[in-house]
C-alpha cells in the first residue's frame, strides 16, 4: 500500500480510519497544549489535547450522519456549534488584571484555532489538519520571539513603578523628561504597593527614539525614589 493509498484510508469514515483521526487530534492538541503550559500560561495539555479531540469526535459524527440516507442530516450543524462553544471556554481563560493588563488572548485564540484543526482532522480533511497544527506552532513560537522583539524595541512603553510619596512623582517625570522622552499619561494605580510609604504608579511613555526597553527599565530601577518597576 504506497502513501497516496494510506493518505486516502486515513480520510476515509472506515472507522479504523476515524480511530486514526481521532488519536492525531490528540496528539497534535497535546502538542499545542505543551507549548502553552511549557511557557507557563493557562489552559495546559490536558484541556488543548480534549478540545481538540472533541472537535475530531463532534465532526466525525457530524460526517457519518450526512452519509446516512434516512437522516438528511445539516453537515454544518455541528462544526457551527463547536465553534461557538469553543468562544466560551476561550473567554474564560481572559483576564484583565488590576494593572489593565489583558492575559489570555493567545491561550484563548489557540484553543479556538486548535478546535478548528481537530474539526478538520474528524472530517479527514488530514492536509488541512496537519497545516493548520505546523502553523499554530510557528504562530506560537516563532511568532512570538519576532513579536517580542518588535515590543522591545517600540517607541511607546507603559510601565508599572512605585516611588516615594513625598516628591516622587514630580522626580520621575523630572528624571523621564531629562533623558528627552515624553510621558503621555501618568495614572495612580490601585494596586497595593511593597512600600507602605510608596504610590503606584501607571505611566505610558513617548521614547525619544527606539530603545531598548530593558535599558529604560534598568535605569529607572536604579533611581534613589523609585523601589519598583515593570513594563506592562
Amino acid at each position: 500500500m504506497n502513501i497516496i493509498k494510506i493518505y486516502e484510508y486515513i480520510g476515509s469514515m472506515d472507522d479504523i480510519a476515524v480511530a486514526i483521526r481521532l488519536i492525531l487530534a490528540l496528539i497534535f492538541g497535546s502538542l499545542v497544549g505543551w507549548e502553552r503550559i511549557y511557557t507557563r500560561h493557562s489552559a495546559g495539555i490536558k484541556t488543548f489535547a480534549l478540545v481538540s479531540l472533541g472537535a475530531a469526535v463532534a465532526t466525525s459524527l457530524n460526517v457519518y450522519l450526512a452519509m446516512m440516507p434516512s437522516l438528511n442530516a445539516d453537515v454544518s450543524r455541528i462544526p457551527a456549534g463547536v465553534v461557538s462553544g469553543i468562544g466560551f471556554l476561550g473567554a474564560g481563560t481572559i483576564l484583565v488584571t488590576g494593572r489593565k493588563q489583558i492575559k489570555g488572548l493567545t491561550t484563548a485564540a489557540s484553543l479556538w484555532v486548535t478546535a478548528c484543526m481537530g474539526m478538520a482532522l474528524g472530517a479527514g480533511y488530514i492536509s488541512v489538519g496537519i497545516i493548520c497544527f505546523a502553523l499554530i506552532i510557528i504562530a506560537n513560537i516563532v511568532l512570538m520571539h519576532l513579536s517580542i522583539a518588535v515590543e522591545e524595541h517600540s517607541k511607546f512603553m507603559s510601565i508599572y513603578v512605585e516611588v516615594e510619596k513625598e516628591d516622587g512623582v514630580s522626580r520621575l517625570s523630572r528624571s523621564i523628561n531629562g533623558e528627552g522622552h515624553s510621558i503621555s499619561s501618568i495614572k495612580k494605580s490601585k494596586d497595593k504597593t511593597l512600600n507602605s510609604s510608596d504610590v503606584a504608579l501607571i505611566v505610558d511613555i513617548v521614547l525619544d527614539k527606539n530603545r531598548s526597553h530593558s535599558e529604560i527599565l534598568n535605569s529607572l530601577s536604579t533611581l534613589e525614589f523609585v523601589n519598583y518597576v515593570e513594563e506592562i
